[in-house]
């Protein structure tokens, strides 16, 4: 091992004596402390940013003069977390609105929590509501003083995210309000505006998240024994690579990371298969950072059979039209166009280099979790094509998309090469967020 390639942390270690010289690697990486590689979690500034900057516009593009979001203990609102009441106690209400003055924050929160929650310093007002007295009825008050025209609550029939309103809360909040009752829209798309973008600090942090999740793609790989190796113990080492990071699984923890050396499973656990040569390993991989941000990367492998140096001219095929299309749709993924444009871009690729179909949409958006909130990448090939495939791509939104190709083996079943990387939308495009992958990588048997 050269010692002069050591990250900083290592070199330290090794000179403290806490490290030998004998030690591999993955011991010394182990070492690492993770709060210290992460540092102190920026969630909290970029919450305040977020609200300050992103969704005054939101408001405005929603055509919404007030959100009233309404928090409580135990069974809180999805939301809650953005808007500063993952704490609420008693039950809270957040009011967010334009006016001719600007932009406003304003809380109604039990006594509890008030202090608590106006030392954040997120909001323009924290009003304190005493025991007995209902903070949903003063922020029913102040909406009947302002007499504001469109009043976005937590209900959607298409949104998870925009869908915290209980309906004893509904029942509730439409009996104080009366007649204002009426003025009641869905928060569906003020939430789908305001989640959707990403600040610059996110990306930022999205990138690392993705840099991380390739590179131990790459290193999993480096640990495949052909014939002896299964998915599942290239699955158990990614796990292991988390816990030394300190970082969470991106979805579902018992299906995250995908390792598949055989047919298509979909979304699916990493199953005992033996990897074989002449095999085609896929891995669906993606983490969480700062229990916040989440990648979305899938790397793709061949094992070469005894005497091959290189991989067969058909699966050679495969590969280059799956980049191919993953190309097609980044280049089609800019500031104007909509989720079906992007999707029909590699179709019309995957269709001229004689690819299976394929029923999964390119893309997705990418950001507090693997599928986000934003434009759906899909939807071309399809008889009815779902409303987000139909939504305006903006800049400052994020991305995980697939380059496909898909085939029939030969015991049966389909395998699918779906490329994929991460891309943030710029004024004039996109653009990945770490570089992609050129070359499928080859596995020895030897």
């Amino acid at each position: 091992m050269k010692r002069k390639h050591l990250p900083m942390l290592a070199l330290l270690l090794f000179f403290m004596g806490c490290l030998s010289p004998n030690e591999s690697d993955s011991e010394i990486i182990s070492k690492i402390d993770p709060d210290e590689y992460w540092g102190e979690n920026p969630w909290p500034g970029i919450r305040k940013k977020r609200i300050s900057e992103l969704l005054p516009n939101a408001l405005e593009a929603a055509k919404v003069d007030c959100w009233l979001i309404i928090c409580r203990e135990n069974n809180n609102d999805p939301i809650a977390d953005h808007i500063g009441g993952e704490n609420a106690g008693g039950t809270a209400a957040f009011l967010f609105y334009n006016d001719e003055e600007g932009f406003h924050s304003l809380v109604f929160s039990p006594s509890g929590e008030s202090t608590a929650l106006d030392d954040l310093d997120i909001h323009d007002k924290v009003v304190s509501v005493e025991r007995g007295i209902s903070a949903v009825g003063m922020a029913v008050d102040f909406i009947k003083e302002k007499d504001f025209a469109t009043i976005a609550v937590n209900s959607s029939t298409s949104n998870s995210m925009a869908d915290g309103l209980t309906y004893s809360q509904r029942i509730d909040l439409e009996k104080r309000l009366g007649a204002l009752s009426s003025r009641l829209v869905s928060s569906t798309e003020v939430v789908y505006e305001w989640l959707s973008i990403k600040l610059p600090e996110e990306v930022e942090i999205l990138k690392k998240a993705a840099q991380l999740t390739a590179d131990w793609q790459i290193e999993a790989y480096k640990e495949v024994v052909p014939g002896k190796s299964t998915d599942a113990d290239i699955a158990k080492f990614l796990k292991q690579k988390m816990a030394e990071y300190g970082v969470t699984d991106g979805w579902a923890p018992d299906q995250n990371p995908n390792v598949n050396s055989g047919a298509d499973r979909g979304h699916s656990h990493a199953t005992d298969k033996v990897i074989m040569p002449g095999d085609v390993i896929q891995i669906d991989f993606g983490i969480k950072v700062y229990d916040r941000w989440v990648s979305d990367i899938q790397r793709f492998a061949y094992v070469l059979k005894s005497g091959e140096t290189e991989a067969p001219k058909d699966i050679m095929h495969y590969w280059e039209s799956g980049k191919a299309g993953n190309r097609a749709a980044l280049k089609a993924l800019k500031p104007g166009a909509r989720g079906v444009d992007v999707d029909k871009a590699q179709r019309i690729l995957m269709e001229k280099a004689g690819s299976e179909y394929v029923m999964w949409s390119t893309g997705h958006p990418v950001g507090y979790v693997a599928h986000d909130v934003g434009p759906n990448l899909g939807g071309s090939q399809a008889s009815h094509v779902r409303p987000a495939s139909q939504k305006e791509i903006k800049e400052g939104m994020t991305f995980a998309f697939d380059g496909f190709h898909a085939w029939t083996l030969e015991n049966g079943g389909t395998k699918t090469i779906s490329v994929e990387e991460m891309a943030v939308v710029k004024k004039d495009g996109a653009e990945y967020l770490i570089a992609p992958q050129e070359d499928l990588i080859l596995i020895s048997s030897e």
